[in-house]
């Protein structure tokens, strides 16, 4: 036997695509004055007082091991906050686990629940690493597509169309990354009719909820009669309280499923860092002022919907939610993946293109997330503008 067959990758993996972001990423760190878009990563700081938490932790050693599922004073701040949001009790002892990031609970909720031969729907276009996950599981993702001429609204019609013996679980992500897309509570309260007629589980991938603008607001599908029973809510703190790197996350579900997922949580990582724990506690707590990150996130958000609306040949519709923009691109002549990557050789700007959510349909659009200060915002969109005019003048 020679090396090649003793190291022989696990199919579960090979079955893994690269990540485009991460490619496009990638390829921006090796080159200078680039202005990077691609990835969702917030250059705010979180508030005062949670980076006090983390560094006080740290200071007066709180640098050990949790319970697997988390800090118990944690699980219940989560608690309390959820009930706000949905309107009934969570347990905190038996219905919530704390994760390494949002990312985390995604995949212990997968992992615990998807068998060989199932059937995933996921709401497209859609975070990548959905389908990566479920095909590493040996499960199927099958693809509910909006239409960018319906604003890329989910409806309970098309997703009834794709049901069948095999679907195990329905992934909802609103507010949507990347469209920014807020699915209705009527469309909700019809997917929560059709997961109990059919018997199906939801993910809903809640990370968003706290950036929504114009007044508008989110529903949570948990809230509707009988769907604490079959859901699962993701969210955490990285968009919420601009802390990405204390990769904290959580998951609320049945008590069933959540002592499993605990289980396994045991056998991959353990638990989430004490420090961002007791940074997550603060966080939760009355003394946490994170309005500024949202107003923040809406005059970024205004500013590249008017940067991008006056440069000819682009077009962008209204973001009612998230820090991403899907700009339409077809003005250009050019498909997304040729676009970003001319555009971030010539002009030093990184975005992503389309069909990395979710295949062809999106091939006219790319993906910009307005996480950079103002002015560097103003800066790349004067070089956007820049890249339009040469192709024009080619």
């Amino acid at each position: 036997m020679n090396i090649n067959d003793i190291m022989q990758i696990a199919q579960r993996v090979e079955c893994v695509a690269p990540s485009p972001p991460r490619a496009v990423f990638d390829l921006a760190s090796t080159l200078d004055d680039v202005i990077d878009l691609t990835l969702g990563d917030p250059d705010l700081p979180p508030p005062v007082n949670v980076r006090e938490a983390a560094c006080r932790a740290i200071m007066e050693g709180k640098t050990r091991y949790s319970a697997n599922a988390g800090l118990k004073e944690l699980r219940r701040a989560i608690a309390a906050d959820a009930e706000r949001q949905l309107g009934f009790a969570v347990d905190p002892d038996r219905e919530i686990i704390v994760t390494v990031g949002a990312m985390e609970a995604s995949f212990l909720s997968l992992y615990t629940l998807l068998q060989p031969g199932d059937e995933v729907i996921i709401h497209a276009p859609y975070w990548i690493n959905y389908s990566q996950v479920v095909r590493s599981l040996g499960a199927t993702p099958v693809f509910v597509y909006t239409k960018p001429e319906d604003d890329f609204q989910l409806t309970a019609e098309a997703v009834e169309e794709l049901l069948s013996p095999k679907t195990r679980l329905l992934i909802l992500n609103s507010p949507n990354n990347p469209t920014g897309a807020i699915i209705p509570e009527s469309t909700l309260r019809r997917i929560a009719d059709l997961a109990q007629e059919r018997n199906f589980a939801v993910l809903s991938d809640e990370i968003y909820e706290s950036l929504i603008y114009d007044g508008k607001s989110c529903k949570s599908i948990l809230s509707l009669p009988g769907m604490k029973e079959r859901s699962i809510l993701i969210n955490g703190m990285s968009k919420r309280f601009a802390m990405t790197g204390y990769r904290l996350g959580w998951a609320i579900a049945p008590a069933k499923l959540i002592s499993q997922m605990t289980k396994m949580q045991e056998n991959i990582v353990a638990c989430a860092p004490l420090p961002a724990q007791y940074a997550g506690i603060e966080a939760l707590s009355p003394r946490t002022d994170n309005s500024f990150i949202r107003k923040e996130f809406q005059h970024r958000r205004d500013v590249l919907f008017n940067g991008i609306n006056s440069i000819p040949g682009l077009i962008c519709k209204p973001i009612p939610a998230t820090f991403y923009a899907m700009v339409d691109i077809s003005g250009s002549g050019l498909e997304a993946e040729d676009f970003v990557y001319r555009m971030l050789r010539e002009v030093k700007v990184a975005a992503v293109f389309g069909p990395a959510y979710g295949g062809e349909l999106y091939k006219d659009f790319i993906r910009i997330a307005f996480t950079m200060k103002e002015e560097r915002l103003k800066i790349a969109l004067e070089r956007i503008g820049d890249f339009m005019t040469s192709l024009k003048n080619r």
